[in-house]
């Protein structure tokens, strides 16, 4: 009698680690972070740096169109500067208020609310870098991936081949950039 009980919880034990095993040794795949669209992300500071791309005309045009959401989780307003390859452009500053979320690029006929790279040179399919930075934090630089508008979806977010007047290289909002002042 001992016998068959001990036999039928070793069977019933041996069912259930058996149905359960997966889930006793594999991490789950739900925990990892992912980035589930067609964009790269990453954080500096306090922002966060989400699905960006860029956008560029189908023959690898002269404007590629920074297509980015920045949201800033901290206490207060960060100004982002944003900088194209090598960094040896100027940058665009983009000011994020505190417990923002902001989008950039989603009117390519607009100066303000943009980040446009001129000249640029880049194909459809390739990676791009682009530097976040803002204050004394650590940048990074994420390698962000050139679509252009074959997809529907992107297909609205076109820059002009000619940007529209005035502007200049890498532009976002007017934020002015703070200047030193001498001491007395």
């Amino acid at each position: 009698m001992k016998a068959r009980v001990a036999a039928s919880v070793v069977l019933a034990l041996t069912v259930a680690f058996g149905t359960a095993g997966c889930g006793l040794i594999a991490p789950q795949a739900t925990t990892k972070h992912y980035d589930a669209s067609d964009g790269v992300s990453g954080n500096v500071g306090t922002v966060d740096v989400r699905n960006a791309i860029i956008v560029t005309d189908a023959s690898g045009g002269t404007v590629g169109s920074l297509v980015v959401t920045l949201v800033n989780t901290g206490s207060t307003a960060q100004r982002v500067a944003v900088t194209a390859g090598d960094k040896s452009s100027d940058p665009a500053y983009v000011t994020v208020d505190a417990g923002q979320t902001k989008k950039i690029g989603t009117d390519p006929e607009s100066t303000s609310g943009n980040v446009f790279f001129t000249p640029f040179s880049a194909l459809p399919g390739s990676l791009y870098p682009v530097y976040f930075q803002y204050g004394d934090q650590t940048g990074m630089q994420l390698q962000v991936p050139v679509l252009d508008g074959g997809l529907a979806e992107y297909k609205d977010l076109v820059p002009p081949t000619v940007l529209p007047t005035p502007t200049h290289t890498a532009t976002a909002t007017s934020t002015p950039e703070p200047t030193e002042t001498a001491a007395p």
